[in-house]
């Protein structure tokens, strides 16, 4: 199956140092210790769910020029309340599309760990998570055919955001359900992941 991730290739201009995945522990660790924690700041929150808006949710999947440059202004400002969970976040999408970019696999291991970690860290700071979290480690347990962790990760992401059309697309790819296919084509037949699995 092809990954989300891969469909949608985020690319701002933004300059990340990969980490590879023996230092990736090490780096956050210390990052977090140079990071001001505010469960009041929901920019990072806020930045992440509107990325799914545009571009996870929307029919089109497109992704405003305004949202990647909000991005990269965040990214830019290491002072910034909860920078480390922006950084978590980009580190797992540069993993993935540097990968892609030079054909190789990408390291499912390695993704199943940092979407754990980042999972736990939006809990620590905002007591919730963001819909897209959910959607990435759905794809990182599929991508370590972990398939019951991955259906644990949707109905648990359905739970908070139970219109989310991917988490609807990745149940239905994973259990089959006639009555999610139902719903997909009846409701959600001009969305692109809809179109991009020919659920129909």
């Amino acid at each position: 199956m092809k990954k989300l991730s891969l469909i949608i290739l985020f690319f701002i201009s933004i300059n990340i140092t990969a980490q590879e995945p023996v230092d990736y522990k090490k780096y956050i660790a210390q990052l977090k210790k140079e990071t001001k924690t505010d469960s009041q700041d929901k920019a990072v929150f806020d930045l992440l769910q509107e990325f799914y808006n545009q571009v996870l949710q929307s029919d089109l999947g497109e992704l405003n020029p305004e949202v990647s440059t909000k991005f990269e202004k965040l990214y830019q400002n290491p002072k910034a309340s909860n920078y480390h969970l922006l950084v978590m976040f980009m580190i797992y999408q540069d993993h993935i599309t540097q990968t892609a970019a030079v054909g190789k696999m990408s390291n499912a291991k390695f993704q199943v760990d940092l979407m754990n970690d980042l999972e736990t860290e939006f809990k620590t700071v905002y007591n919730k998570v963001p819909a897209i979290v959910y959607i990435y480690k759905t794809e990182a347990f599929n991508s370590n055919n972990e398939s019951a962790e991955a259906l644990k990760t949707i109905n648990n992401g359905l739970t908070v955001y139970p219109d989310s059309v991917p988490l609807k697309v990745y149940k239905y790819l994973n259990t089959q359900n006639p009555d999610i296919k139902n719903d997909l084509v009846k409701n959600h037949s001009n969305h692109w992941m809809v179109k991009q699995f020919e659920i129909k």
